[in-house]
């Protein structure tokens, strides 16, 4: 069942981004009474968001008008700069005082330059990445990494307590962004050494299930491969997020890395692992499935 709260919220607000993240997003916060205008490029998506009881809005500037909160999450640093900047994006056409919440994945450099064009308008800008998948999206179990003017935040905090079950404030710049890329940065990275363990093992004998269950019950079990046993045990590799998209994040980590002066040597090789495995079969495939890759360069065969 989705995660809901007593209808007591007023608050309207303005939402741009439809996708499997944004839509039981949305969902929680009609669930939580928010009065909430949505806008996408897909008109059945607008469509499926009217239908659970948001209002239409036929393009960003309407979205931006609609309320003093706007919130948007979308695919990456070039939807976020369209929706954002030039004449017809959400900064200029902002109400005066607006806040505007992106909680997409994207590059502190993009970021940045959407805080730089928000304080010459004296729009509140918060970058709230989230972390978790799309069934914590739709049970309000996500978390949230949020960084921005105080001020600006204290006001979104209802919304984000509608959808999330932790919000960690981080700092009034863009420190929730380099937060998201090094949490994706262990977990990306986390798929391939696991891969390459199993792999070993298998290559030494060992059975697939008793091997996951000895690492489930051992130092090296974090949550996350606590949480990935089960659809390891029985090989499924639908998609809870990506290969495609782990590959995004990954490039995202090593770019922020060079452009902070950051050696990323390890991250440059899980990159480079989910390039090759995202050429193939395996691109819309639950991250995770790098397995496959990694067996099949050890000349084995599932």
């Amino acid at each position: 069942m989705p995660h809901t709260q007593e209808k007591h919220n007023t608050q309207r607000i303005g939402w741009i981004g439809l996708g499997k993240m944004g839509t039981p997003i949305v969902r929680n916060l009609l669930n939580a009474g928010f009065d909430v205008t949505v806008y996408d490029v897909d008109a059945a998506r607008i469509d499926e968001a009217v239908r659970l009881g948001a209002h239409r809005a036929e393009d960003v500037r309407s979205v931006a008008r609609s309320a003093h909160v706007i919130f948007s999450i979308i695919p990456d640093d070039a939807v976020l700069r369209t929706i954002a900047l030039g004449g017809e994006g959400l900064i200029d056409s902002a109400n005066d005082g607006a806040t505007y919440v992106d909680m997409s994945t994207v590059s502190p450099a993009a970021s940045g330059d959407v805080r730089n064009a928000a304080l010459k308008r004296g729009v509140g800008y918060v970058c709230a990445p989230v972390s978790g998948s799309t069934v914590l999206a739709e049970k309000g179990q996500l978390t949230v990494f949020a960084s921005g003017p105080r001020d600006s935040y204290a006001q979104v905090v209802p919304a984000f307590q509608a959808v999330s079950a932790r919000q960690y404030y981080v700092g009034e710049d863009q420190q929730a962004r380099y937060l998201k890329l090094a949490i994706n940065h262990l977990v990306g990275s986390t798929a391939v050494l696991l891969a390459e363990a199993l792999t070993l093992g298998t290559k030494g004998g060992l059975d697939w299930c008793d091997m996951l269950d000895v690492i489930g019950d051992s130092v090296a079990a974090s949550p996350l491969v606590k949480y990935k046993l089960d659809p390891l045990k029985k090989r499924d590799f639908s998609p809870a997020f990506s290969s495609r998209q782990m590959l995004k994040d990954m490039s995202l980590v090593v770019d922020a890395g060079i452009s902070a002066g950051v050696p990323m040597t390890a991250a440059a090789l899980v990159r480079e692992q989910f390039a090759r495995y995202a050429q193939g079969d395996g691109a819309e495939l639950d991250f995770f499935s790098i397995v496959r890759a990694v067996e099949a360069q050890a000349g084995l065969d599932h």
